[in-house]
């Protein structure tokens, strides 16, 4: 299904929109914002956020939010939108906030959110997402993650839902800055003094790259940054007029915000959203809504969305009963390590329903770069090239230990408009074709820095190239990422990939993507060893005994050196704000103590 080679050096009625229905009859399919609209569609060619919002109020369409069962609740159009924002606009210039001060925002998936985010980019402020609570940690992490953040962004108001209420005003208190839920806004009187000009190369907003928590790093996007990566993406993913987004995807994460809110907007697309929690309670809705809403056909998700789907419809009927992938033409992957046995699990999951592998698109970005660095041309689909193992670790392997082992490697595209891409050895020389090394990236949408941190902001970027902290090479003009230089497990002078060691021990039965994290700790002699967090779902402490010998067995048979293996209770493995698992979050947790792992008979 996949092209691979080997790298040699609704529920419910379905509906369907006919494409030639006539323009005034889709303003009112069930009350959505319109698929279709007479409004000549620009690529984000505006000269700042506000201007792409001006402009998308002349149309139709917009956002729409639905409940946890995919049921419309509100049709949000963008000119509905721009009315919102502009009094909030208003009412913040009445708080006295001016522009360049910062405005802390709980990025709830929501018209509230969305009209604070674009009020905050009317009135010159630099709106800043912050993360909802996740299910680990309890109140207390995430009141010491809002205290974490707001003391990076030093924002001069903080703004929240009510129903998050007493983790907010508790953050804030302890920092004496001002808060309120977004639902007293309402109650401020709008300032009637002129809104100021902003420039292009003015700060639009502050976005936190993903996994940083206790040293966070503000990203700093200017309007032209965020303007040139939309006016990129829309060109790459080959934005139609019969175009319509689907997402569940957090709008605190680059992804969820710039990929699945910005970009839409400001390429003049209809979106319906999902929460994220509602995606994670019932994954299946994701696929029912793209199903029944007329004209879906972009979505994007990280590699875990599309397994947890997949694993769900196994116990379910045949997909082909309850869903119609058949216009899904954009099926976007990113913010993690692509699997392709994900992939492939996922097509034979859903190809009776019409969904097709060539949909798939991957992609590669970060926050540093806006969003996107690469997407693949659309319609080509996974491709996959076979790298020997010896190649990733740069040790070249001995006749004496065939059968050599391959990992397979996702293409992830073309650099988008804009982007150059580089590999680079230790040294900082360019590699050619097909040499593995650090990737750097160029652009008018790479960051200006980390906000208020020099230090770091130097630490990776040099004459205008940022170092993502990648690891991978280019064959053909296309980029393929092989994993994260910090993630790096060294082993007798040997390098090993995490993710290839928690690769195979997912293949045990029982276990699924998430399950297991590795990552190096210093032994008793000062050598780095191999540690394995497993999340273990069996009580009697002798088969727990013996599942920790076969995973200590697979860890060998990979490293050559037996690892640390430990069992620990389900959901305690820590996850970024995307979702992705958090390593080196988890590292931290497991040697301070505050992961405990089960007793396991010897």
């Amino acid at each position: 299904m996949f092209q691979c080679r080997h790298h040699e050096t609704t529920t419910g009625k379905r509906r369907v929109l006919d494409l030639n229905t006539r323009i005034d009859e889709t303003l009112s399919v069930e009350g959505y914002t319109p698929t279709l609209d007479v409004q000549p569609r620009r690529h984000a060619d505006f000269v700042t956020l506000g201007e792409a919002l001006d402009y998308a109020a002349e149309g139709a369409r917009g956002f729409n939010f639905h409940d946890a069962r995919g049921t419309l609740v509100l049709a949000y159009p963008y000119a509905q939108l721009r009315e919102d924002a502009l009094a909030s606009a208003r009412r913040f210039m009445t708080l006295g906030l001016e522009k360049g001060d910062r405005l802390a925002l709980v990025a709830e998936t929501g018209p509230e959110f969305a009209a604070c985010f674009f009020g905050a980019i009317y009135t010159g402020l630099w709106p800043v997402p912050l993360p909802l609570p996740t299910s680990f940690g309890g109140r207390e992490a995430y009141v010491d993650q809002l205290q974490v953040m707001l003391t990076s962004c030093d924002p001069q108001h903080f703004v929240y839902p009510a129903d998050l209420a007493d983790y907010a005003e508790d953050a804030a208190a302890r920092l004496g800055i001002p808060a309120r839920p977004w639902e007293s806004l309402v109650e401020i009187e709008q300032s009637t003094a002129e809104l100021p000009q902003t420039g292009p190369d003015e700060i639009a907003y502050l976005q936190y790259s993903s996994g940083s928590t206790r040293f966070p790093h503000g990203v700093a996007v200017t309007h032209r940054a965020l303007l040139d990566n939309l006016h990129a993406h829309g060109l790459g993913t080959r934005i139609q007029s019969t175009d319509r987004c689907v997402s569940w995807l957090p709008w605190y994460h680059d992804m969820g915000l710039v990929g699945c809110m910005l970009s839409p907007l400001a390429n003049q697309v209809s979106v319906d959203y999902l929460k994220t929690e509602d995606f994670a309670r019932r994954p299946l809705a994701w696929l029912d809504l793209i199903s029944r809403n007329p004209g879906t056909t972009l979505s994007y998700s990280p590699t875990f969305g599309y397994d947890i789907c997949s694993r769900r419809m196994s116990s379910q009927t045949k997909a082909s009963d309850r869903f119609d992938l058949s216009r899904w033409r954009i099926a976007g992957n990113g913010a993690d390590m692509i699997r392709p046995d994900v992939m492939q699990a996922f097509v034979d999951s859903f190809a009776s329903a019409g969904f097709k592998a060539a949909s798939f698109c991957p992609s590669y970005g970060l926050a540093e770069a806006t969003l996107a660095v690469s997407i693949m041309p659309p319609g080509e689909g996974i491709r996959l090239e076979l790298v020997e193992e010896s190649e990733l670790s740069g040790v070249g392997t001995p006749a004496q230990e065939r059968p050599r082992r391959y990992r397979a490697i996702v293409n992830c595209g073309k650099a988008v408009e804009g982007m150059e891409i580089e590999i680079r050895d230790a040294d900082g020389a360019v590699l050619p074709d097909r040499a593995i090394g650090k990737v750097w990236v160029r652009g008018t949408s790479v960051m200006v820095g980390y906000y208020r941190d020099q230090e770091s902001t130097d630490a990776c970027m040099k004459d205008g190239w940022l170092d993502t902290g990648d690891m991978g090479y280019l064959s053909g003009g296309y980029i393929f990422i092989v994993g994260r230089a910090k993630d790096m497990i060294i082993i007798n002078g040997r390098n090993h990939w995490p993710q290839d060691i928690e690769w195979a021990v997912e293949q045990l039965p029982g276990f699924k993507s998430g399950d297991i994290a590795a990552f190096a700790i210093t032994g008793p002699s000062g050598e780095e060893t191999p540690a394995v967090l497993v999340h273990c779902r069996i009580s009697d402490p002798e088969e727990r005994g013996r599942l920790r010998d076969d995973i200590r067995e697979r860890v060998r048979a990979i490293t050559g050196i037996t690892p640390v293996v430990e069992l620990v209770p389900p959901r305690t493995l820590p996850r970024t704000s995307s979702g992705k698992l958090s390593r080196t979050k988890a590292r931290n947790l497991y040697l301070s103590g505050e992961i405990q792992p089960f007793d396991v008979a010897a």
